[in-house]
């Protein structure tokens, strides 16, 4: 392509030549794809809305307690001692993300982002409900100040103030627990003013976004649609325009009855412009892959039916590689598609291998700093010790206690025997470690200690203990 052809991404199509905002007034989609994406995106919505007030064995389904370090995954609770656990599951996020990506494009942010499938499914349906489609939305948008005008904008940003609400519910849900923000909800507004506030900022931020930011959380916040120029390449499936069959010998040229576009050279795109009209995010898929195409497929069904109109095939628009468009190539799973799902493959190995391995009692016991060995009666060397344990399950663990594992001696607990556990809490305390002089070795030995439930073994721990120099 020359530079007139380039010179299209230069600027953004939602930027005017001045540098101010161009509003987009996308046309209502319909057809086959955004009939798909709809039963989708209402699934996801849903899934989306009751998941952290669901609860299984007492735990929420979905918790991203940050602030007090808690983490539920599928109702299976997570603690700080298993953020390995968390820090693997994020990897295989952001590699099966590009993955994605690499293979099919920016599917993702079409099909699945939260930012889409509200500001497409929800906010943009409202929009055309009250204020009609594109035409309608351009004349009301430059009509004056008058009591329709009104009446529109006032239902409209109330509708929105109120979902943005609802959805800053569900996701302060995810964060602090659908119990807590239950809690800020019915009890007196003064108990929970932090809680309030934090709610109407998430509120103005969702409704910021949705009633003014729009598109631009794509085309410029995203960090996602910067990757995609690093992650896509030719080979790579995508929402594109097949220009080959689109532009011909002679280009495109409006449609004209009983014509042979064949024979005059001409190509089958009749230049209606429906796709630039329909895009959510303002660019002409024509102009080939565009950091700002999100793969919504509006464009899609879009040219699909005016192919359908004027009698020519469909699919001059579609999900294909630039590659299988030039060349006519068919799609080949290359070595870099290999290589990341080699690497997905690994980490999830290892992510369900350590997930068997994790055990439902975690055990800390360490020697309590500053503090050295004492020798006691029948040369018994004694050590003080602190302990954790972190009950991860739903159940309480009932009649705890250690054992030496490793050597002969034993183990005393302060202000306690056996002890009971409650489900997702944690029990601490201080103990002695006592051992005969002979039974030891070395000045610094390692101890292995079991954690017992009801005369059952259900975890194990190791310690350092501390003696004399000599012991013979």
């Amino acid at each position: 392509m020359d530079e007139k052809q380039e010179a299209f991404r230069d600027t953004l199509g939602t930027m005017t030549e001045e540098g101010g905002r161009k509003w987009v007034y996308p046309k209502k989609p319909s057809g086959f794809f955004y009939k798909n994406r709809t039963y989708v995106s209402w699934f996801l919505l849903i899934v989306l809305l009751i998941s952290p007030f669901i609860k299984i064995n007492g735990n929420q389904f979905l918790l991203f307690n940050v602030l007090e370090r808690r983490f539920n995954i599928f109702s299976v609770p997570f603690w700080p001692q298993d953020f390995h656990l968390m820090v693997i599951s994020m990897i295989i996020g952001i590699v099966f993300i590009i993955l994605f990506t690499v293979v099919y494009g920016r599917i993702f942010c079409g099909w699945i982002c939260p930012q889409t499938i509200f500001m497409e499914m929800v906010f943009r349906k409202i929009e055309y409900a009250i204020d009609g489609d594109r035409g309608a939305q351009i004349r009301l948008d430059k009509q004056k100040w008058d009591a329709t005008k009104i009446r529109k904008r006032l239902l409209k940003w109330f509708i929105f103030f109120v979902i943005s609400f609802i959805i800053s519910n569900v996701f302060l849900a995810y964060f602090i627990g659908s119990d807590e923000l239950i809690s800020i909800i019915t009890d007196p507004p003064r108990e929970h003013i932090k809680g309030l506030t934090l709610l109407l900022i998430f509120t103005g931020v969702f409704y910021f976004i949705f009633v003014w930011f729009r598109e631009q959380v794509c085309i410029i916040a995203c960090p996602y649609g910067r990757l995609q120029g690093v992650l896509l390449d030719n080979k790579s499936i995508n929402v594109a325009y097949d220009y080959k069959r689109g532009e011909k010998e002679q280009g495109r040229a409006l449609f004209k009855k009983n014509e042979d576009r064949q024979a005059a050279g001409k190509g089958d795109c009749i230049d209606c412009a429906q796709c630039v009209h329909v895009c959510p995010t303002g660019i002409d898929i024509r102009n080939g892959t565009q950091l700002e195409c999100v793969n919504c497929t509006a464009c899609i069904d879009a040219c699909d039916h005016i192919m359908e109109k004027v009698g020519l095939p469909k699919g001059l628009i579609r999900y294909e590689s630039e590659e299988n468009i030039e060349n006519k190539k068919p799609f080949e799973f290359n070595l870099r598609m290999k290589g990341y799902t080699v690497v997905l493959s690994i980490l999830i190995a290892v992510l369900i291998t350590m997930l068997f391995m994790r055990n439902d009692v975690e055990a800390t016991i360490l020697r309590l700093p500053g503090e050295l060995y004492k020798t006691k009666e029948n040369n018994i060397i004694s050590n003080v010790y602190t302990y954790k344990l972190i009950n991860k399950t739903s159940q309480k663990i009932e009649d705890i206690h250690f054992e030496l594992i490793s050597h002969e001696g034993t183990i005393k607990l302060i202000g306690a025997e056996d002890f009971d556990i409650e489900k997702q809490e944690f029990y601490g305390g201080s103990l002695f470690i006592e051992i005969a002089r002979k039974e030891l070795s070395d000045s610094k030995e390692n101890l292995k200690i079991g954690v017992f439930s009801d005369g059952k073994l259900i975890e194990t721990t190791t310690t350092n203990f501390m003696g004399p120099r000599s012991f013979r």
